[in-house]
């Protein structure tokens, strides 16, 4: 939990300390109560799993579903109608900005032949996803790629890209791993 906690720190200049994130953090809570309902998911208690996610939707306005594969230190930063598909999977040290949507591309379409197939994003570990963005479909975004505010990603993302607009661009491959928010970068506005 420190080390969790030290991840928030370290990514949040607003955080003041473990004591405010753990009271006033919702992705934090949300995290927590996915770790329950992800538990319960895999004992088979599917009802339960979805009573304790839906629980934790109406106390944060996060929602994901207890079968997602969620990695460690998950930061939802102000988190609000951030939303996990079932079949998502999370890497390690990822971040996401409220708004963000990890889904799938045809949910009302022909349900059955959907079922038990994987139909959301995979995130790779240190991945920067801004408020808004919509991830959707059984697509893989690369270790330490940033994706930007409102941006709709249909495609792998390759790793250490940064993606822009819609439709997606791709404005730069940058190997610095350190944390950038919002898929900031040094920009030369003379370019």
């Amino acid at each position: 939990m420190t080390d969790y906690l030290n991840s928030i720190i370290e990514r949040d200049p607003a955080a003041k300390s473990k004591l405010s994130i753990i009271l006033t953090y919702p992705g934090v809570k949300s995290v927590f109560f996915h770790r329950i309902a992800n538990n319960l998911w895999n004992l088979n208690l599917y009802t339960l799993a979805r009573i304790i996610s839906q629980f934790s939707r109406f106390l944060t306005g996060i929602e994901i579903h207890p079968a997602a594969s969620v990695g460690k230190n998950l930061f939802i930063d102000h988190g609000m109608g951030t939303v996990i598909g079932e079949t998502s999977i999370i890497g390690d040290n990822v971040t996401l900005y409220h708004g963000v949507t990890l889904g799938g591309i045809s949910p009302a379409e022909n349900s059955k032949n959907q079922r038990n197939t994987k139909r959301h994003p995979t995130i790779e570990d240190n991945v920067i996803i801004g408020c808004g963005a919509s991830i959707l479909g059984p697509i893989n975004i690369g270790h330490c790629a940033r994706i930007g505010a409102n941006t709709v990603v249909l495609k792998d993302v390759q790793p250490h890209a940064t993606m822009v607009g819609n439709p997606v661009k791709n404005i730069s491959i940058n190997k610095d791993t350190s944390f950038k928010p919002y898929g900031v970068r040094d920009i030369d506005d003379n370019k």
